[in-house]
């Protein structure tokens, strides 16, 4: 089982990211696909997450109204679309897959300065 994140960078204020996250493995779709974000000094958080059978999605407050989750084209894809990015935006951004277990990626990236 692998899940890779792409898409982070460094973006202006204001300014617009896509990640995208692919979860290999399985032949069939997991139960859903998480973002998590990771600053240094707290806590990991929840972004959002999509149920991959449904579509059915949570974000967290701050995600609310600016990012967007949906499934990819592939299997067990999903993007993340982050739009009026703000530099408290900024840290590591991690997907993560559930079935009976989680699954973790590496993550990637983002970084939100002028």
């Amino acid at each position: 089982v692998k899940v890779v994140e792409s898409g982070g960078g460094l973006v202006q204020p204001g300014g617009s990211l896509t990640l995208s996250c692919e979860v290999s493995g399985f032949s069939t779709r997991v139960f859903f696909i998480s973002w998590f974000r990771q600053v240094p000094g707290k806590d990991r958080e929840l972004v959002a997450k999509i149920f991959q059978v449904s579509g059915n999605t949570n974000y967290a407050e701050f995600a609310k109204g600016r990012f967007t989750i949906s499934k990819g084209s592939g299997l067990n894809t999903a993007t993340l679309q982050m739009n009026s990015l703000r530099p408290n935006d900024t840290g590591v951004y991690i997907c993560a897959a559930r079935t009976t277990n989680d699954w973790w990626g590496q993550g990637t990236q983002v970084t939100v300065s002028s």
